[in-house]
């Protein structure tokens, strides 16, 4: 039987429960979101049906009708049946969310007990037909990069292995032969993303630009830039606000996050440089031309994806909490990591080292803010593995 992600368990109490509501499946492209849909279809009992709007083929609003109608069909007149209604990838369909408001109120003044579920790649623009139609309707449930312990139960792979290789489930075939793994990753994920999900979904007006800069992502992850110094790298006369909008675009499809700055503050918060980070360190590793074990002997870049590894984890670990994710840095003093969950704080320090170094980020924002809880990662701290198989609220007990 297929590996079943911890998440499939929340998905299938939910579409068996009594209330109804439009279940929400967002993430990036190769989570898995396709495959947890498909598991729920062979197990469900009640009538169901799948269609996916992924196609060449141009689907518009009636397409949703007709697939709609086919799950209804299914139902038949009998009185309380239920029926299950997946659609994948449904976000290319534009106005697409005030088609299914109108279905799905139809249903319910109907009182037919038609479960739906909604798949798509792209969050961003999930997130905008949600809100501005759905209001009310629907749950979501993220579905991030693959963890640590689900690439180990799945595919027995060590630590290190997940450092290098990351969370893409459908790669993990692939890593014996390196020049084909990373073909995979550039061109089936990094330039499908890029081109389909973005280019092709939202108004870019400097494509090159938006490719240039994840590049740039991929090169200094873990690190603090200003957007000047962005565009000075990028070698562009374009204007922060743009490099700031194409950086949201490249997070929202899971690809690179700008991470900001923790100053207690909202409004400086947001105008903070922010810390470069990787969503997947599969990005990293493929782009930079190095195979596993050059990676491995080299200290600099293994430091780099050691400590973007640390940030990826969480990021994709806390999505759809209540908990926030920064950096902060004071002159030459740093914490590479910070949680907060209303106002408990975690700071995380990450060395990949077996030496222990003096930390004075660490105790300059200890004098500065109250912290619940120092921790180091790696070197004499927190093993590497035990942290990637710890769910960050387990931080703040």
């Amino acid at each position: 039987m297929a590996y079943k992600r911890p998440i499939y368990t929340s998905l299938r109490r939910r579409i068996e429960g009594r209330r109804r509501f439009i279940q929400v499946l967002a993430g990036p492209r190769q989570t898995g979101k396709t495959t947890l849909a498909r598991q729920l279809l062979e197990e469900v009992r009640s009538p169901s049906h799948y269609a996916t709007a992924d196609e060449p083929t141009l689907k518009d609003r009636a397409w949703i009708e007709q697939q709609w109608e086919v799950a209804r069909m299914r139902i038949g007149a009998r009185r309380g049946q239920r029926g299950l209604l997946i659609l994948d990838e449904i976000q290319k369909i534009p106005g697409w969310s005030e088609t299914v408001k109108r279905l799905w109120d139809e249903d319910s003044a109907r009182k037919r007990r038609l479960q739906v579920v909604i798949l798509g790649s792209s969050p961003l623009l999930m997130q905008r037909g949600l809100t501005e139609s759905l209001a009310g309707r629907f749950e979501i449930i993220p579905v991030m990069h693959w963890s640590f312990a689900e690439m180990r139960q799945a595919f027995g792979w060590d630590v290190e292995q997940y450092i290098f290789f990351g969370g893409y489930p459908g790669s993990a075939d692939l890593i014996d032969d390196h020049q084909r793994w990373a073909r995979y990753i550039m061109d089936s994920l990094i330039e499908t993303t890029i081109s389909r999900d973005i280019l092709l979904m939202t108004r870019v007006d400097k494509p090159a630009l938006l490719r240039r800069l994840f590049n740039l992502g991929c090169a200094y992850s873990g690190q603090v830039l200003s957007y000047q110094k962005m565009l000075g790298q990028l070698q562009d006369a374009g204007n922060t606000t743009t490099l700031a909008h194409y950086l949201d675009l490249l997070a929202g499809a899971g690809l690179l996050m700008g991470l900001p700055k923790y100053s207690g503050r909202q409004v400086r918060q947001r105008a903070s440089s922010p810390k470069l980070l990787v969503l997947n360190t599969a990005l990293m590793s493929a782009t930079s031309g190095l195979t596993f074990s050059e990676a491995r002997s080299d200290p600099e870049f293994w430091g780099q994806l050691v400590e973007t590894a640390v940030g990826a984890a969480l990021a994709n670990a806390i999505a759809g909490t209540n908990m926030r994710f920064f950096y902060w840095i004071d002159r030459n003093r740093e914490v590479d990591f910070v949680l907060s969950r209303g106002r408990q704080l975690v700071a995380i320090e990450v060395k990949s080292g077996r030496r222990t170094t003096h930390l004075p980020g660490m105790e300059a924002f200890g004098r500065q803010f109250s912290v619940k809880k120092k921790l180091l990662v790696g070197a004499q701290g927190i093993r590497l593995e035990e942290f990637f198989l710890t769910p960050p609220p387990r931080w703040f007990d």
